[in-house]
């Protein structure tokens, strides 16, 4: 799977832009799973995705790179990945998290 926002023809050859990793998207992506709209194998298997093929936003490259690495792990038992972990995750990229429910 290649991670591009987009390629575009110059010439006789093609430029291709990588993808900028965000926390933001980071962020989003962990709302996903929290909220059930993916599961924890395709959050994973994006993980995996971005460590092996985006480039990171300079100025949070170490804790992206961190971030990343805890969710690629999450499908090894030992690991896992909880509510807990979750929380703390997002509060490291700088989100407070709260809890509401609906009916």
């Amino acid at each position: 799977m290649k991670n591009s926002l987009w390629t575009k023809d110059i010439g006789n050859y093609e430029e291709e832009k990588t993808m900028i990793l965000t926390r933001e998207l980071i962020a989003e992506m962990l709302m996903k799973y929290i909220n059930r709209e993916i599961d924890l194998s395709s959050l994973v298997s994006w993980a995996e995705d971005m460590l092996r093929e985006a480039d990171f936003e300079g100025r949070s490259f170490e804790l992206i790179r961190e971030i990343l690495s805890n969710i690629g792990l999450a499908d090894v038992r030992e690991f896992g990945l909880t509510w807990d972990d979750c929380y703390e995750l997002l509060h490291k990229l700088g989100y407070d998290v709260k809890v509401s429910y609906e009916r």
